[in-house]
């Protein structure tokens, strides 16, 4: 599991272009991921503020909605990346998967999600899928 994020070690924000934690693959590890991005966003928003505040919100949703199926889908181990692009951010989750994800159909009141990955289509302005001999990376950009 990663490091607990915490406020007074964050190096200085000029200095903060990537920013990458390796995961167990627990159920917990899908909050610590979040935080890990809060803490990038956090550090990034010191010298470039998103142009939409709704933009760190999209982020925060994304990687979550990633962490989370890696747990659900890909037991074992994951990884994320981010990193500042010249016009947003681009994360990375690597998992132990070569299945590409697939968006499930969402049947409202009977549970059992179905959202996620459409969520994550509809918010990223690009995503990729690259399958590898030990799992697949999973590349997404998000406006910043």
């Amino acid at each position: 599991m990663a490091r607990e994020p915490r406020r007074d070690d964050r190096p200085p924000a000029e200095e903060v272009r990537s920013r990458h934690a390796d995961f167990e693959g627990e159920l917990g590890d899908v909050t610590s991921a979040r935080a890990v991005a809060e803490e990038f966003l956090s550090a990034l928003a010191h010298t470039s503020p998103p142009a939409d505040v709704e933009h760190w919100d999209d982020i925060l949703l994304v990687v979550t909605e990633l962490a989370a199926n890696a747990v659900q889908y890909a037991p074992g181990p994951f990884g994320l990346t981010m990193r500042r692009t010249h016009d947003g951010v681009h994360a990375m989750l690597r998992d132990t998967s070569t299945t590409s994800p697939t968006p499930r159909p969402f049947h409202a009141g009977k549970g059992g999600g179905g959202i996620g990955w459409y969520l994550i289509e509809t918010l990223c302005d690009e995503v990729s899928v690259v399958p590898h001999d030990q799992g697949k990376d999973i590349h997404v950009f998000l406006p910043w």
